[in-house]
């Protein structure tokens, strides 16, 4: 079992999650955060250190962001490894809990 960034990490991108995570299965990209389901050990400790409350066990994302288990799996393998925290974009809060952005997704 795997965990899934979703839909409300996109622009906030906050990264306190990778600090926790024992196996850097964290991939950064331009104003978004993926899990590679390889990697990840699904220890869930990423999943309280997420002040956008984005992240969740495979078999628990939200309906309608189901497709963000296969958006994870294929962008994790193009993007970098991010293991240590950095700060969030100055426009962070502004986007925290706005519903359906997956159109500012940049890959």
């Amino acid at each position: 079992m795997t965990h899934v960034v979703t839909d409300n990490c996109i622009k906030c991108k906050y990264t306190d999650c990778v600090e926790v995570c024992p196996v850097d299965c964290f991939h950064e990209g331009p104003n978004f955060l993926v899990i590679d389901p390889v990697e990840c050990i699904d220890c869930t400790l990423c999943v309280a250190e997420c002040p956008a409350q984005a992240i969740f066990p495979e078999q628990d994302v939200p309906g309608g962001q189901e497709h963000f288990a296969q958006i994870n799996a294929e962008l994790a393998p193009r993007w970098p490894v991010i293991a240590k925290k950095i700060a969030a974009p100055p426009d962070a809060e502004q986007w925290n809990g706005v519903a359906d952005k997956l159109p500012y997704l940049e890959r």
